[in-house]
């Protein structure tokens, strides 16, 4: 039985509800239990056991720094009203911030990774308690200054949970505290970070710079040297070599099931080649911060550098007095909908987490996303392949309560300037009645 207590807004209530156990068998294991479950689909003493098992504990760790999913048209898609509530998976909480400029009522961002959810709420602390835009521009944007670490120290930590303190005092497996990293370089960090920074060590073998492609004056310019330097890499026989290896990927938070659905028929190397290049050439790089972080492993220095919407500093005032609005919570989204109200959820975003769901998790997130869905309501989620997974694995009785906009979806799928997923998927509940 699970009992939780709302805050106040639409969907208040002390909601006492029974698990749908032939959908959500997990609800009664913790949260590093249920990532477990989430990621597991093998035997544990086969090749692809072991590999999922491995994923699994690296994914207890910090993976994303920052999210890399677009968040202006996260919001194009949702077409958030003032007072609505949103329900996200928070992941390194980039989005889940931005969307509190579209003034809704509540942001529940929600995470099975404890890491993630510490990595949020010192966002959120450090939104509320630093001084100034600039402070915390040097903190997220810049995130590599000595006064990060007095500034954690004196305005963000008093007002930390205990657990979140707890894990940025803590220290890693190099001995440091956690903390530090806002002093070296956050985005260098979290497996997200040291994958990034392979990349660019392996580039570096075969003589290429791939910071030289930000220096790049228009996107003429970004298309020669990406096909001049960058393209060749994946041509190596040792680029080919790893990447047919399910554990190279890790570091982007592909677990290995998801691996398979990205590769498809043809190699790995070939969609990482046609991603980047995307990547690389479709977007101006004044308008794109993703590029900057793949390719310079952080945000510009130069004031005019493209940052996401929360980060920018004529949004700051108004993310910060709406910050009370978003929560924070260590939890499957399955599990955190089935404990709300019927009809009084507005949006949900799900980022690519149904990748790795079994069709039976699928089932359940559905058939909770459905109950819980207000009038109106809008989903949305991303895909490693081009193609809506739902079709076919979703019993039809869910699905024919949704309305897929296939050409919106591709629409918004060519504006995504991550750029590194196949598809974009919107849905729009229909009528209630």
């Amino acid at each position: 039985m699970t009992t939780v207590l709302k805050r106040q807004n639409g969907c208040d209530a002390v909601v006492h509800r029974q698990p749908r156990e032939e959908f959500e068998p997990e609800y009664h294991l913790n949260p590093a239990r249920r990532l477990r479950e989430a990621v597991r689909r093998s035997a544990p003493l086969t090749r692809e056991g072991i590999a999922e098992y491995f994923f699994a504990r690296l994914f207890q760790k910090l993976v994303y720094a920052q999210i890399w999913e677009d968040p202006e048209v996260d919001m194009d898609a949702l077409a958030i009203e003032p007072g609505q509530t949103v329900v996200t998976i928070a992941s390194g909480g980039c989005n889940a911030f931005s969307y509190l400029l579209a003034d809704p009522g509540r942001i529940e961002a929600v995470d099975l990774n404890p890491a993630h959810i510490a990595f949020n709420r010192l966002k959120l602390a450090a939104l509320q308690t630093l001084p100034s835009y600039e402070s915390f521009h040097r903190f997220y944007a810049l995130a590599d200054a000595r006064e990060n670490l007095e500034d954690y120290r004196r305005f963000i930590r008093p007002v930390l949970d205990e657990a979140s303190r707890s894990y940025w005092d803590g220290r890693g497996l190099t001995g440091r505290r956690r903390i530090s990293m806002f002093r070296r370089h956050l985005y260098r960090h979290g497996l997200l970070g040291h994958f990034i920074g392979w990349g660019h060590r392996v580039a570096r073998l075969y003589g290429v710079n791939p910071r030289l492609l930000l220096e790049a004056r228009d996107q003429d310019e970004q298309r020669r040297l990406f096909d001049t330097m960058i393209a060749p890499l994946f041509d190596k026989r040792f680029v080919r070599w790893m990447t047919r290896r399910k554990s190279s990927l890790f570091g982007l938070g592909i677990p290995p099931q998801q691996y398979d659905v990205l590769a498809g028929d043809g190699s790995m190397a070939s969609v990482l080649r046609q991603r980047l290049e995307r990547l690389a050439c479709d977007f101006p790089l004044s308008e794109n911060y993703f590029a900057w972080q793949a390719f310079g492993r952080g945000y510009g220095r130069d004031q005019s550098a493209p940052l996401p919407p929360y980060l920018q500093r004529g949004n700051f005032e108004t993310v910060r007095a709406r910050a009370a609005r978003l929560g924070v919570e260590n939890i499957s989204i399955t599990e955190w909908l089935a404990a709300k109200p019927d009809a009084c959820v507005d949006r949900v975003v799900l980022l690519d987490a149904q990748d790795w769901m079994s069709d039976a998790q699928l089932n359940g997130l559905w058939s909770e996303i459905t109950r819980s869905a207000a009038a109106g309501a809008r989903v949305i989620f991303r895909t490693a392949a081009p193609a809506n997974l739902l079709e076919g694995r979703v019993v039809p009785e869910l699905l024919a309560r949704w309305d897929y906009r296939r050409e919106e979806s591709l629409a918004l799928h060519a504006r995504d300037r991550s750029s590194i997923y196949g598809g974009f998927h919107l849905l729009v509940l229909k009528d209630r009645s």
